[in-house]
């Protein structure tokens, strides 16, 4: 057996169970600036070694950035590969989707203006949408179908190979390829840059993966590791995922009160993605000449800002244009004076935004946003308007009946969405999904159709997990609020100096019962910068007691929703991670769950205060 393989076969057996069960990363063991390669050089430091030991395997830093970017069983899947094919290991890239992969290639090359070439051999993913990646996301490409064993021409530009492989982890290495890509539909694809010339090529197409989509599951990463091994895995079957599908798409409805078919994706991110590029397509098709403008909160959720940015950056039809919403600001007269500037402009609207807004927690006047929205507005040209979409991230409260009838968004076009590696399937898969009111239903197609073109579907393990988690989700909700209530109402007695951001008594009387809050500590200094760096400082003096105290309970980590525990983090440098500066929060975000020791919180955070 090649040794390499031998070598997996012992790490397979010895690894720790979060490798495959685990969506979020720890801070505390995570470099920010080595994220992409930490990981990996320590894991071939190990098998130079021949260590697999348990032990070593679990002592492992972070691997990359959640699961969309990369995970232990990728970044292990990834250098076998590359060991197997004398490569780097950051020239292996894997995709859930079959047809991303070849899309992040293509985007690179439309900014850069770089002809591009694709070769197929057999068939071409079922998913793929030639017309569409042309005319709506403006991607120019000759397309041609070879034979394999077929000799490659020089190309002036990027030649892309892709192909369903059956050993979709072996690569031919031919001078004239820039790309190649091996796909298999129940898997994703993997994608090599045999080529270091196209090295630039990489940090965008890991971008890609981050923003747009995710890193093949681990599940599946697995499945192939297994098969290299000798192994046979078999992956789920399509009756497993009809069963799963048709109880998620259920329990969806029923805690949105929708009615219409629900979309769910292998990510919050990637149905994120499916909204923003099927509502362009809509514009294009209804209003061909008119300008798009997403407008997003400015210290929203950094993928969020990020993925608009980056739509905008690819369509010349697109701008982003900043909304704020909380700390000071109103999301309501925002949302009035950005709707009145893109009305003048004869614009099209789509509004993107947190309720509760993140982190700072805020809930804005919901019958004054539904007026805002409502409000017929003219163009300068004294014609009416194109009405809003509004697009609305409830991951922190997917509980909230928002859009079903009567609701106070039912009234004007509204699509909702949340991560599901939150709430919905408590930290044990990153599926989202999506739901629209009948106001918005007829967009819902569009929508998918971008959701399938990128092959961004939730997988059949996700969709298992997800009918498993959801049908208990309210419960967990409800749960997760008592304790969280019943923290921040201590920390309030215990340190009334701290700014807590949460919820009233009132807003969760209506529903809103978050599980999350943020707080600003006090703080002491001369001047402005003292002040703040004093605060940064006891931010994480708070959290490190926190995890070092409550080892097995608390976390650094920038998830909620989880089974147990409390997860700790600092949004300016975790989840607003691409947010301009001046937007970013340095306060302590706080998740807290349905069951977690809540009295030994309260006594590690009292001590914190007595050393204060």
């Amino acid at each position: 057996m090649n040794p390499h393989i031998d070598y997996i076969s012992q790490v397979l057996k010895n690894m720790p169970a979060d490798w495959l069960s685990l969506t979020t990363h720890r801070l505390d063991i995570y470099n920010e600036s080595q994220a992409k390669e930490e990981f990996t050089n320590a894991f071939a430091q190990l098998a130079a070694q021949g260590d697999a030991s348990a032990d070593k395997l679990a002592e492992l830093p972070t691997a990359y950035d959640y699961i969309r970017l990369g995970h232990p069983l990728s970044c292990v899947m990834e250098w076998t590969i590359a060991q197997m094919n004398q490569l780097a290991a950051h020239q292996v890239i894997s995709f859930s989707s079959t047809t991303i992969g070849l899309q992040a290639i293509l985007r690179s090359n439309k900014i850069c203006s770089v002809p591009t070439r694709i070769l197929y051999i057999g068939n071409l993913p079922a998913c793929f949408d030639a017309a569409r990646l042309r005319n709506i996301y403006g991607y120019s490409f000759d397309l041609q179908q070879i034979i394999a064993e077929a000799s490659i021409d020089p190309f002036d530009g990027s030649t892309i190979l892709i192909q369903d492989q059956a050993d979709i982890c072996t690569f031919d290495s031919d001078s004239a390829v820039d790309f190649q890509i091996n796909y298999k539909e129940a898997l994703g694809c993997i994608l090599v840059s045999p080529n270091e010339k196209n090295a630039a090529y990489i940090p965008e197409i890991q971008h890609v993966r981050r923003r747009e989509t995710i890193a093949m599951t681990p599940i599946n990463c697995l499945a192939v590791l297994e098969q290299l091994t000798g192994k046979t895995t078999a992956l789920e079957t399509p009756v497993t995922q009809a069963e799963s599908a048709q109880i998620v798409t259920s329990s969806i409805q029923s805690i949105t009160d929708t009615t219409a078919n629900p979309l769910v994706a292998s990510s919050g991110l990637s149905i994120q993605y499916a909204i923003m590029m099927g509502l362009v397509e809509d514009a294009q098709l209804q209003h061909p000449n008119k300008a798009i403008r997403f407008i997003v909160p400015t210290n929203c959720y950094g993928g969020t800002n990020d993925q608009a940015r980056r739509v905008a950056t690819a369509l010349e039809q697109v701008t982003v244009l900043d909304l704020h919403v909380d700390a000071g600001s109103d999301m309501v007269q925002s949302i009035h004076e950005i709707l009145d500037q893109v009305a003048a402009e004869d614009a099209i609207p789509y509004i993107i935004a947190e309720i509760p807004t993140n982190p700072r927690v805020e809930v804005p006047d919901l019958n004054g946003l539904r007026d805002a929205l409502s409000k017929k507005r003219y163009t300068s040209s004294g014609t009416i308007a194109v009405d809003p979409v509004f697009i609305l991230d409830q991951t922190f409260c997917p509980n909230i009946n928002f859009l079903g009838e009567g609701q106070v968004l039912s009234s004007v076009r509204s699509i909702s969405y949340a991560s599901g590696s939150k709430f919905p399937s408590a930290g044990q898969c990153t599926a989202g999904y999506a739901v629209a009111n009948q106001k918005a239903a007829g967009l819902l197609p569009a929508i998918e159709t971008h959701l399938k073109l990128c092959d961004n579907q939730a997988t059949a393990h996700q969709l298992d997990i997800l009918a498993k988690q959801l049908p208990s989700m309210l419960q967990r909700i409800a749960d997760a609020y008592q304790n969280t209530r019943a923290f921040v109402n201590f920390i309030e007695a215990k340190l009334p100096a701290a700014k807590i951001n949460f919820v009233s008594e009132d807003l969760a009387a209506q529903g809103f019962t978050p599980s999350v809050f943020s707080m600003d500590l006090p703080t002491k200094g001369n001047n402005p910068e003292e002040r703040e760096t004093y605060k940064r400082a006891l931010n994480l003096k708070l959290i490190q007691m926190m995890i070092s105290s409550i080892p097995s309970e608390s976390k650094f980590c920038v998830s909620y929703g989880q089974y147990k525990g409390c997860y700790w983090t600092v949004p300016a440098t975790s989840t607003q991670g691409t947010t301009k500066e001046g937007d970013k929060d340095y306060i302590v975000r706080v998740s807290v769950s349905p069951n977690l020791n809540l009295d030994l919180h309260q006594q590690v955070f009292e001590t914190f205060v007595k050393e204060l």
